[in-house]
């Protein structure tokens, strides 16, 4: 039974969200403030964060960032507010995904699925050796969900990894920001998916310390989408 944090000071909408999770056997954790909330992450082990931006105390972004400092489960961030600038400041500080109030409360489940069915991919018990993906320095080994840049650990969100994983299975190829955002949020592609993508490759350069004027690794081929060169 998956633990689901939800943290958003609208009381309604924190109870409506518990009911349709908990109808889909999710364990829910539910606060109405950061500071609660924030307890609650460094005591109990949990599989995913609901977050909405704008909160009594702590808001949502420094929630946010403010967990990424230890963990990596996936997080999903809410609010009122549908501008580039939250949602480019939401998936800078690590967040996997980003839904508008008001919301359809089945479309909030959906995603929370998708997170979770991406993030338990990666634990997911083999029988066979690891699989690995090396790319001059860069090491990512898919079942451990592990990578590593000139043997230097990079802690990576799932949405970054799955991004990642999916360069460096086409060495040498354009991948397509249509054909990325598909085949990692499993969703049909809209026009402001192009930010999404944009955002979670300029946070995975950052993590590499890789330049976007004369990237050593992830290429932006203008108006096609983006590739690694063998």
């Amino acid at each position: 039974m998956p633990d689901i944090l939800v943290v958003d000071d609208e009381r309604t909408i924190t109870d409506l969200v518990e009911v349709y999770l908990q109808n889909e056997n999710f364990r829910v954790f539910k606060y109405y403030n950061g500071k609660d909330a924030l307890e609650c992450v460094n005591t109990r082990p949990l599989d995913l964060a609901i977050l909405d931006i704008m909160l009594p105390d702590i808001d949502g972004l420094t929630l946010c960032r403010t967990i990424r400092q230890n963990h990596t489960f996936p997080i999903i961030m809410l609010t009122a507010k549908d501008g580039e600038l939250d949602l480019i400041n939401g998936l800078t500080l690590g967040a996997d995904d980003y839904i508008t109030k008001p919301f359809r409360p089945l479309e909030l489940v959906a995603r929370v699925k998708t997170q979770l069915r991406r993030a338990n991919s990666y634990n997911t018990p083999r029988t066979r050796p690891d699989p690995v993906i090396t790319v001059r320095g860069l090491t990512l080994n898919t079942a451990s969900h592990q990578c590593t840049l000139n043997e230097r650990p990079l802690s990576l969100t799932p949405t970054e990894f799955e991004i990642l994983r999916i360069l460096c299975e086409n060495l040498g190829k354009v991948v397509s920001s249509e054909e990325l955002f598909f085949r990692v949020w499993k969703e049909k592609y809209y026009e402001n998916s192009a930010n999404t993508v944009m955002v979670h490759i300029r946070h995975l350069r950052a993590k590499m310390k890789d330049s976007a004027d004369r990237p050593k690794y992830i290429k932006t081929v203008w108006g096609v989408g983006y590739k690694i060169d063998e």
